[in-house]
């Protein structure tokens, strides 16, 4: 297995000195129960972790054992933790981000006061905008990541992104919405109605159907009121978002790209890592999810069938033959596509997670990945033999 000598780095390397690590990648590689793996690898390591989702499917919560996330985090319990067979030295907790409620929060910290946050809050503008305008959830749910860095609670945060184009808008929101809420729409309405529209002129038509594309309100009165209360709280957004980008370019965050080893998967791992560079977002590291092993080398296959053709019946030992074939051959094409990927990644880690028993549902599954993430070579070398065999 000649990639081996690609798992050379475990995730405790990659993310020391790291105060974020953000995971993204193609939807069903497997990030979420990634995310929840590094998080525990790392509590284990004596670190105060938080696992952060905007997965509404609650695969992470499942996978933690609990029956339910909260939009701030919860500390996951050491002794369910116990039971299945690892001590932490630090803290796990966990939380799935609620758009709608952070953005909510956010207008109640930004307002000069709860009557004014009230007010926007009832407005039908604003329920719109931190529902359905592009960007905003996306916005939001970066607003809570930096609203937790910046509390400095945690020594590290493990943020599960959407599948990888969504988390490119993820990424972006800050910027588009700040955008939003700076161009000339806002400053036209902020004005008072008369001023505002004399200054917008003949311009008014499209501004005003572009504002009904983005919020689905066709009523110039719910969109002069909810700009004219945002006012000067329109900076609080910029400077926040200028410190989120600050946040996510600063060299105590890693980018950790989730993949599989099929062709697809790591083209467009390939594309993200290149987006992210261009970027200059901290692209750390590749992980490869539920890669088949070669488990028959050099040998003959058909000393295979000769071995199963002594305890089982010819039927028989032909069809798991014939599986075990199967199996060799999707371990190749694994092998092949994980070469070109190292060789694109030039020298960049790459770790390597064996296409397990079971589907990782719970506890005991994160365990298994963990092992593969953060074992050193020589554990490493037998834990995938243990495979192998």
């Amino acid at each position: 297995m000649a990639h081996l000598d690609w798992l050379s780095v475990s995730v405790a390397e990659i993310l020391e000195g790291k105060r974020v690590c953000v995971c993204g990648g193609a939807g069903g590689v497997g990030k979420t129960t990634t995310s929840a793996a590094i998080a525990l690898g790392m509590a284990a390591r004596g670190a105060k972790v938080a696992v952060v989702t905007i997965d509404p499917a609650r695969r992470l919560a499942n996978a933690l054992g609990l029956a339910e996330l909260d939009n701030e985090p919860s500390r996951v319990e050491p002794e369910r933790l116990e039971r299945a067979g690892i001590e932490l030295d630090g803290e796990l907790w966990a939380m799935m981000l609620d758009p709608k409620r952070t953005f909510d929060e956010l207008i109640d910290r930004v307002a000069p006061d709860p009557a004014r946050a009230a007010e926007i809050k009832r407005n039908r503008v604003y329920e719109q905008l931190s529902t359905a305008v592009s960007g905003s959830q996306e916005f939001t749910a970066i607003a809570k990541l930096y609203e937790l860095e910046q509390r400095a609670e945690f020594d590290l945060l493990v943020l599960d992104t959407p599948p990888s184009r969504s988390a490119l808008d993820f990424l972006d929101a800050p910027t588009r919405l700040s955008s939003f809420l700076e161009g000339r729409a806002l400053k036209a309405f902020t004005r008072p109605t008369g001023a505002g529209m004399r200054i917008v002129g003949r311009g008014a038509a499209p501004l005003l159907a572009a504002l009904r594309r983005v919020t689905g309100v066709d009523l110039l009165a719910d969109l002069t009121t909810f700009f004219g209360l945002l006012g000067d709280m329109t900076s609080d957004f910029s400077l926040r978002a200028a410190s989120v980008e600050q946040m996510l370019r600063a060299p105590t965050t890693a980018f950790l790209l989730i993949t599989s080893p099929q062709h697809d998967s790591i083209d467009e791992t390939l594309w993200f890592r290149r987006t992210l560079e261009e970027g200059g977002l901290p692209f750390a590291g590749v992980v490869a999810n539920r890669v088949h092993h070669d488990l028959l080398g050099d040998r003959d296959p058909g000393d295979v069938e000769r071995l199963l053709g002594r305890t089982l019946n010819a039927d028989l030992a032909d069809r798991v033959a014939q599986n075990f074939y199967d199996y060799h051959a999707m371990a190749r094409r694994d092998e092949q596509n994980l070469a070109r990927l190292a060789q694109e990644l030039d020298g960049r880690p790459l770790l390597a997670i064996p296409q397990l028993d079971d589907d990782i549902h719970d506890i005991a599954g994160l365990l298994a990945i963990h092992r593969y993430l953060f074992a050193s070579d020589s554990e490493r070398t037998r834990l995938i033999a243990n495979v192998v065999a």
